[in-house]
Formats: C-alpha cells, structure tokens, sequence
C-alpha cells in the first residue's frame, strides 16, 4: 500500500462508461450486470495497479444543485439514464459498501464539486491525488499532486494527466481549460458558451488574453471581425458558463480523511453479492485468503500407496464403499497418448488414497485398479466423467460404473456459466476455497511443469478435489431431481460422456498428402489473388488491413461508403456483400478473405495437430459450453467448416477412413422443422411431413398461393428462408436482408406464413408469454434455458430474448435427440460385436468409422438408432451414405 496517495473515483461517469463498453450481462433473475462488473473490474485494476492507502468514490444525488437554481436549464434535454443502467447503481453501492470504500455524496453538489474539494485538500497537505473518471471537465483538477486518470477505449486504460500534460496536449493550463469550457460550452450539461465557437478557437482567444474576463475586457483587440461579433453578443452567457464549469473546491463540509482510510473487505459479504450477480470469475479474485480454506490437509488426511500390498489393503474399503469419488491429473502435453501423473479415490466413510504413477511402476498395481474400477457394482462419482475416461484408457482400464459427474449435473441447472470448475463450484456452495493446481503451475516465465511441483502441494490439491466431489455430488442431485433434469442427465447427458471419450480416443484419420497438396493450391491461389487486387487496386496494401482496404476502396476507387466505424471504413462482409455488383476488386478480396481462412484455420491448422503416435485428429468434443445444450468442437472446430463453399467441401476429402474402414455418414432430415412440427402441433407441417413432401416446396405453396408442381426454385428458395427463419425467429428486416427484397414484401410472407401455419403462429405467442411469466423455457426433455432478456425495456435485447424464447425450445430438442442417438448408436454397435465406431457428430451429422464387412449392419444400426431417438409427432428421418472420405460419403 503506497502512504498518502488517495484515489477519488467519479462513480457516476465510471459506471457510465462501463455500461456502455460492455455488452449486456444479465443473471438469470433479469438483473442487468454489464456496468456493474465493468466498475468492479476497473476498481481492482486500480488496487492493483496504483495500490492507493485512501480510497473514495463520488456519486451524484437526485437532489438540484446550486447550478440548477442558478442556471434552470442545466443539464436541461439531457437523456434520461436507461432503465437497465439505472437498476445497477444500488447493486454498486451495495458492493462498495460490503468493500468498505467510503462513499462521496452531499445533496445540493454535484460529484465534481466533491472531488475538487478533496483534491484541494490533498493538495494542502501535499498528498497525492489520482481522480478516476471519464469526463475531462476534471482536467481543470490536474496539478503536480493531483494526477487526473482519463478512462480511455471503454475502462480498460487510463489516460494520465498532471499539469503539465494538460498544457502540453491542450495548450493552455489545468485553470484555463475552465475559460475553455466557459467560451465553447458544453452540450452534454447544456452550458450554452458561444454559438459557433469551438474548441480549437476558445484555445486560441485564452491563449492570447490569458481569460474570459481579459477576453471581455478587450474584445477590441480580436482580429476576426465575425469572432468579436459572437464574443460581445454573448458576454454574459461567457460568464455564466465559466461559472457552470468551474469545479468548486471549497465545499463547506468538514474532511475527515480516515473516512477515506483503505479498509478489510467484508469478504463473506461482497461473496454473497458476487453470487447474486453470478460474478463467479470475482469470487476467485477475493479467493485467495479471504474465503474459507477448506480444512487443512495433513499427512494423515490421505493414504500414499506405493506398492501392491497396500493397495490390496485398501481394496476391502474400496470396494465395499457405497461410492467410490475419483479424480485425476495427467501431464498435461498429449491426454490421448500421454499416461496419468497422479490419482485420488475416496470411500463414503472419507478414507483417501492417492497413487502417483511417478513412483509406482508396479503392473500389478494396474491390474488391482482395473478389477476396481471396472467392478460391476462400483458406484463412481467424479467431476468431468469424459476426462476421467481418457485418463485411464492410457492403462486400458474402462471405467462402467460412472453414477454421477458434477460437472455436466451444474451445467444442466446452469447452462449459461462460463466455468464449471471444481474451484469455482467449491466457492459457489460453500464458500471453501480448494488449492488450485494451475496456480501452483504459476504463470509466465516463473510456471513450471506439472510433475515439478511439489508432491505434498500436489497431493493436498487432489485430495481437497476428490473431497468436493464428495460434498457437491449430493447437493447437485437434490437440484437435477428438484428441476425434472433426470431423465436428461442420466439416460442422456451422462452415458454421452463415455461416447465422447470413446470418439475423443478413436478420432478421425487425416490424409498429410491432401493437406499438403491443398496447403500449397491455397497458397497458389492467395499470391494470384493478391497480385490481381494489387493491379485492381493500381497500388499495393495490406489486405488484412480494414483501414488500408477501406482506404482504397472508398478513397482510391471511390466506392460509396456502407458504413463507417470510430476507426475508419468498416469493410465486413455485409458491405462487402453491398459492393459486389460496384466493382471487380469485390469478389476478388471476398475470395481472398475466405482462402486465408481456410488455409491458416484448417489446412496450416490441421497439420500441426495430426496426432504423432496415432496419425489421426482427436477433437475435443465440449458437452458443457453451449446454452442451448448442442455439441461443440475446439482443436479443431469441426462445427464450423464452410461447406456451402467448393472450396471448404473440399476440406471434407482431408478426412478419410482407416484402411479396410468405410464412413457411414447419416444426417437428420430437417429435424429442427419436424421438432416445431411435433411442438406446435401445426396441421400443415404435419400433413406435409406424413405426406414426406419437400417441405420447403409445400411452405411455398402455401405462402404463394398456387399448386406445388408450380412451384418455381425461386419461390421455394424464399419459403425455405422463411421455414428456417421462423425457426429463428427472423423479423421481417433479418428476411428481407436474406432474401435482397424490400421490409414490406418479407413482412407480407411472414404474414402469409403465419396465417397458413396457425399452430406456429400459435407456438410462437404462447412460448414467449411462458419465458415472460417464468423466466426460462424448456426442451421436451426439461433442458432448461434462462432468458432475462425478455425483460428488458430495450427494444433490440428484448427482441433477442423473444427470438431466443420461439428457438431454443426447437434446437435444445434438436440437441437432445442427437445426443440420445449418439448414445444409442454407441451402445447398439457395441451390443452387436461390432468393430466399428462413432467418430464425428457434427450439428445433425453423425458419422461411424465401419469395417468394411459391417458396413451394411453398421449402417442399419445408425439408421434405426437416429430415427428411434425420440418418437415426434413428424416422425425422425435420416439420410443415409457412404464413402472412403467424408467428402465421398456426404
């Protein structure tokens, strides 16, 4: 803590700031967070980095000011706060509080007139003063001891000024900027100045009289006639608004600075806080000392087992323990190849036993594991079932009685956290911090390698884990059982850990000869494509560039601009999309644009990932990150290859099966629009699926009212659009966007639709009254999504919400079938004795690796095992195909 250095912070303007750089957050109750988290953040960043011994911050009171009763239109038109930063202001003071950080706050003074009083104070006494704010109206503050920090890009940095800065970027002193502010006004405050003087002209008149009064005193002596006109025709709003400007200092209220004295947080407090606004990355940062330790670990808290005998020992307690919690490290380099570092299990009756693999090269210890774990009747609970699988895969060792994961259990009644962390579960319900291992990995060039910490650090970490899986599994339980989650997290979600790990282990095989080949026809084509731009363009530039590219586009070749952004032209591919018909060098960059894509995401990025040992790609399959409850892949991002271009298909051709291996590739067919058939109940929707017609052509039947066979592709292409924008709940601008057509004439199909489909017209008002009146809505297996949005007195978050409420409904169920058969094709294959095996999903995809002589019962087990999934009203339906890569079999 640095003596004498006070921190003022001007709480209005920062919680302003915030609001505005953050995109909205709001916790499940519908309480708006963005502004409060973004000021809790900048806070910390102060404490961190300037580590002040007094600490305040100033807000405004309702109350007038002396300005208000002297000038009536102060501040007169300006907006009113927005209801959804207005509700985080409470929530702020609230968190101050519980932080112990004094709040600044006099009805009749503005914030300002506060913070200029304690700064004059410190200046007296010869403290150091930083004031934190977003308005530069307190540069007028800045001295030798008072430093005025300036909120820059949003909150993140901070823009530093004594007095000297102040005159060295605005020419005239901290005082004189008020003479400033008094000739050229303010309209924010509604400080009138003088009509068309600005900034750079107030500068220049106090630069050469030195104030408003010497300027009043001689106007005579400006030598712009039109100048002096403005100045003498507007005296006395000059002096008004000098006076208005002028930050008071010597408000009559007596300091006692130890009111501004740093304090101890009230760390149990401001936890509980944290909780309510679901700050959980927060509570990690006060979790160091200040939260509960759970109970020291000593060496008699857990057995080492070093050898067979005493496992044999412990084998009795294990295997006669109702539950068995288990949990895992490995090194941290290849987890598909690489073995594991160290274990922990745990009995019911809290007996531990830790084995580090370091020390143990006994088989026979293996052997011991394997006839425990893979015991009919062991009762496993663990955090993250998918990475325990794998773990032990290394040894052979095929864990079967997995009864519970915590991880997927909170993820099911919170799908919208961003960590399910056993740390951050372990603070969440208890308030007990448990040691990190991360953290005792350390960060930066001071980090070291797992298997170089220290043993008992080491220890005392896996047996606080094991012991939280312990103490979290049943609490986690009474939730699922309280939210009608089990079906969904027994039958579904947990089984489709062990399929992931097996899909995870499996992975897919990659032909290096194609990557290459592509890696070099991509490059090829990137250098041809960039000499053409450059002769298009007559001069050469960084494509990647948006400023350059914007540069020539709409200065060089005089394009009509689309829209502009805070640092130039914007050149996303919307406006790009806009500009294609205007000039050749359009289609040229949008190619460009999408060949480096390509090659440095998935063909450079393939190559560095094709597993040495076994040749393939093992992508991590993520069960818990998306909110609607789908699959997603990261190393690489399967989900997100861009077929509906030649080029991405041919990416497709990379993966291949194994020799003497086929790929069945099965792909639900319009299986979101079969859910809202089955949800809806739509007579139409159903009638067309039992009839099996190209749904897309009878939706366009309908909408423009003449017989299928005179359907054109056009008319088709527009009411398949439509099917699939209702799904999302498009407006008619997101229609008419898609469809290059007028607002009017997609508003006209959207009502046609509706007024045809009456069961989806239906659906969609009652879904969005049920998310209004319970704050979430559910899958048809009770997967459950919050949606505070709805709420919102803002016109476009409320349209998210809304839109959010028709969807996820269809696309959670969507996820819920996939992964039902995901796990019914994994199990059918397995029942039948079959060598092959599900390797990819990917959206309604799913593709098995068969040998070659299974490949027709391979396929009827995919086939049956989809359209069994989940008995819908608009019966499931799949496409069916095979081929040597996955480009032949889709």
């Amino acid at each position: 803590m640095i003596d004498n250095r006070i921190v003022i912070i001007d709480g209005n303007s920062l919680i302003n700031r915030a609001y505005y750089a953050l995109p909205p957050l709001i916790t499940k109750e519908g309480q708006y967070t963005n502004a409060l988290y973004g000021f809790i953040t900048m806070l910390l960043k102060i404490y961190d980095d300037y580590d002040p011994e007094y600490i305040g911050v100033a807000f405004d009171l309702k109350a007038p000011t002396f300005r208000h009763k002297e000038f009536t239109d102060y501040k007169l038109g300006r907006k009113k706060m927005l209801p959804e930063l207005a509700q985080q202001l409470e929530p702020l003071k609230k968190v101050l509080d519980a932080m112990n950080i004094y709040r600044v706050e006099i009805e009749g003074f503005e914030a300002d007139d506060l913070i200029g009083t304690l700064s004059n104070y410190c200046q007296k006494r010869e403290m150091e003063c930083l004031i934190v704010t977003g308005d530069r109206d307190a540069l007028q503050l800045a001295s030798k001891t008072t430093k005025i920090l300036i909120t820059k890009k949003g909150i993140s940095n901070l823009a530093i000024y004594d007095d000297a800065q102040v005159m060295e970027e605005y020419q005239v002193t901290p005082l004189q900027f008020i003479d400033v502010k008094g000739l050229m006004g303010d309209k924010s405050d509604n400080i009138p100045g003088v009509p068309g003087i600005g900034e750079k002209t107030a500068i220049k008149l106090i630069n050469q009289f030195g104030s408003v009064e010497e300027l009043i005193k001689n106007t005579h002596e400006i030598t712009s006639s039109k100048v002096r006109e403005k100045i003498e025709a507007h005296i006395d709003d000059i002096v008004l608004s000098k006076r208005l400007a002028t930050i008071i200092t010597e408000v009559p209220v007596e300091i006692d600075i130890d009111h501004l004295k740093r304090k101890d947080v009230n760390y149990q407090e401001i936890i509980e806080l944290f909780k309510e606004y679901e700050f959980n990355s927060l509570i990690n940062r006060f979790s160091n000392k200040e939260v509960q330790e759970v109970q020291e670990v000593s060496a008699d808290s857990y057995v080492i087992i070093q050898n067979i005998d005493q496992l044999e020992a412990a084998k009795k307690k294990l295997m006669d323990s109702e539950v068995i919690a288990i949990n895992t490290i490995d090194y941290g380099s290849d987890r598909i190849t690489d073995g594991l570092l160290a274990i922990t299990l745990a009995t019911s009756d809290e007996e531990v036993y830790v084995i580090d693999f370091r020390d143990t090269n006994d088989g026979k210890i293996i052997e011991t594991l394997k006839e425990i774990l893979e015991d009919e009747k062991t009762s496993i609970i663990c955090h993250d079932a998918k990475e325990k699988i794998i773990h032990f895969s290394t040894y052979d060792i095929n864990i079967q009685g997995i009864t519970f994961d915590t991880m997927i259990g909170e993820y099911l009644i919170d799908p919208a956290k961003s960590s399910y962390s056993l740390l951050d579960l372990s603070l969440l319900y208890f308030n007990e911090r448990i040691t990190d291992i991360d953290e005792l990995k350390g960060k930066g060039k001071q980090a070291i390698k797992i298997i170089d910490i220290d043993k008992d650090q080491l220890y005392k970490s896996l047996y606080q884990q094991v012991r939280a899986v312990q103490k979290l599994t049943p609490l986690i339980q009474e939730k699922i059982k309280d939210l009608n989650l089990e079906r969904l997290f027994y039958e579904v979600e947990l089984p489709l850990a062990s399929v992931l790990a097996s899909m995870e282990l499996v992975g897919i095989k990659v032909d290096q000869n194609i990557l290459l080949s592509l890696e070099k026809e991509f490059g090829e084509k990137i250098n041809q494509l960039t000499s053409e731009i450059y002769t298009l363009a007559e001069t050469e530039f960084n494509i990647n560039s948006p400023k350059q590219l914007g540069e020539v586009l709409f200065d060089k070749l005089g394009l009509p601009p689309i829209k502009k952004t805070k640092t130039g032209y914007s050149t996303n591919a919307e406006v790009l999309d806009k500009l294609m018909d205007r000039h050749e060098i359009i289609g040229k960059i949008v190619e460009y644009r999408q060949l480096t894509k390509l090659k440095s995401t998935y063909v450079d990025g393939l190559l560095k990932i094709i597993n040495s040992t076994t040749g393939r790609i093992h992508s991590s399959f993520n069960q818990t990150v998306t909110t609607t409850g789908r699959i997603s892949s990261t190393e690489p991002n399967l989900q997100n290859i861009p077929v509906r271009l030649e080029m991405g298909r041919q990416l497709r051709k990379v993966f291949i099966a194994e020799e003497g291996y086929t790929l069945v590739d099965a792909d639900y067919s319009q299986i979101e629009l079969r859910v809202l058939a089955d949800i809806s109940e739509d007579k139409n929707l159903l009638d067309a699926f039992e009839k099996n017609q190209d749904i897309h052509t009878r939706t366009a039947s309908e909408i423009f009212n003449v017989q299928m066979d005179e359907v054109t592709s056009s008319m088709r292409s527009s009411a398949k659009a439509v099917n699939f924008g209702i799904v999302y709940g498009i407006s008619d601008f997101g229609l008419g966007e898609n469809l290059n057509i007028s607002r009017a004439k997609a508003k006209e199909y959207i009502e046609s639709y509706l007024d045809k489909y009456q069961g989806v017209k239906r659906y969609m008002e009652e879904i969005v009254a049920s998310a209004k009146a319970n704050g979430y809505v559910l899958t048809l297996l009770n997967r459950r999504r919050y949606l505070p949005e709805i709420h919102s007195s803002n016109y476009n978050v409320r349209s998210f919400g809304e839109r959010m409420a028709m969807n996820t409904p269809i696309q959670g169920t969507a996820a819920d079938i996939i992964k039902i058969a995901m796990v019914k094709v994994h199990k059918n294959l397995k029942k039948n004795g079959l060598s092959s095996r599900l390797i990819l999903q990917v959206h309604d995809e799913l593709i098995v690796e068969a040998l070659q002589e299974e490949t027709e019962k391979a396929a009827e087990i995919l086939k049956n095992s989809m359209e069994e999934a989940m008995e819908l009203k608009a019966k499931l339906k799949v496409d069916l195909s095979t081929g040597s890569s996955w480009y032949e079999a889709k």
